[in-house]
């Protein structure tokens, strides 16, 4: 009787520094429906979950497992489980469009709130609300934030979890910049950061170009 066994493979660019940049086909096309000033609200909304969907497997796949029996109808069998609690804390109110993608990966996860507001003059992120579950010293915390821009939210953010016992913490994103990567590097080295690209820079008002736009009000239709 023939048989055969599947792999899967995760595939990155090769990290630098504690960032992992994703290479999928899917998420290059991703990006372009997502970059496209004409993509509609519907068009946006589905093409942010998938590329969620693929980075979370980039986000989660090196967590730790144990090994556990399990009895199939035939037999008794050795396999894996998760052997780490996960905590997502979404960036209000854009990070809560990876929460859902994010989230289904993990049954049981429990979910942190973090709102931060960006000066529209000083770029400075302010805290406005925050709402975190108590079990951060022991578990894996997953920032979700799909803009890194200057790196204020997510240095605001990282300090806020760390603040609070947190010793894990990683940062899912879906464009980068690269100056908030390296600021966020220069505070913070422990935490490493997913993306789904690193775009050139940020310009004069520190948006990310090319960027995408507001991702949030793009997402949530508020443009």
């Amino acid at each position: 009787m023939w048989g055969y066994r599947l792999s899967f493979t995760v595939m990155t660019a090769p990290p630098s520094d504690g960032l992992v940049v994703v290479d999928h086909p899917l998420v290059d096309t991703s990006l372009v429906t997502l970059r496209n000033a004409g993509t509609t609200t519907d068009d946006f909304r589905r093409h942010a979950r998938l590329l969620t969907l693929i980075l979370a497997f980039h986000v989660l796949a090196d967590l730790p497992c144990r090994e556990v029996d399990v009895a199939t109808p035939l037999e008794l069998c050795r396999g894996r489980v998760l052997d780490r609690s996960v905590i997502f804390v979404p960036v209000l109110r854009a990070g809560l469009a990876m929460l859902d993608a994010m989230s289904d990966f993990v049954p049981g996860s429990k979910v942190g709130f973090v709102g931060l507001e960006r000066d529209k003059a000083t770029a400075i992120a302010r805290s406005y609300y925050q709402k975190l579950p108590a079990q951060l010293a022991s578990a894996e915390t997953i920032i979700l934030d799909p803009m890194l821009a200057t790196g204020g939210s997510a240095i605001a953010t990282v300090e806020l979890l760390k603040e609070q016992q947190a010793q894990r913490i990683r940062l899912a994103c879906v464009v980068a910049a690269p100056e908030g990567i390296a600021a966020l590097r220069a505070r913070h080295p422990d935490v490493r950061v997913f993306a789904a690209t690193v775009d050139r820079q940020l310009n004069e008002r520190k948006f990310i170009v090319p960027g995408l736009g507001d991702f949030g009000d793009r997402y949530f239709g508020t443009t």
